[in-house]
């Protein structure tokens, strides 16, 4: 990494979890990305997204509070 990807880089590590995955989704979005490759990953995450629901309604997936998701995003990244 060059120098000022490196400040940016260090910048960004220092903002709170929640900020810098915004940043990060910021950051895909801004590629020029073909219509039909969005559409793809979209309708994949859909997708994912109805098979966690499902096995969570099964039982196969551990629910968690907001303040223990929230303390083990703290505890892992010091924020």
């Amino acid at each position: 990494m060059t120098s000022r990807e490196e400040q940016i880089f260090s910048q960004a590590l220092a903002l709170p979890p929640l900020e810098r995955a915004a940043l990060v989704e910021q950051l895909i979005h801004s590629f020029d990305v073909e219509p039909s490759v969005t559409e793809e990953i979209e309708a994949a995450w859909k997708a994912e997204a109805r098979d966690r629901l499902a096995a969570y309604q099964r039982g196969e997936i551990p629910d968690y509070s907001e303040e223990e998701v929230f303390d083990e995003i703290n505890k892992r990244f010091g924020h």
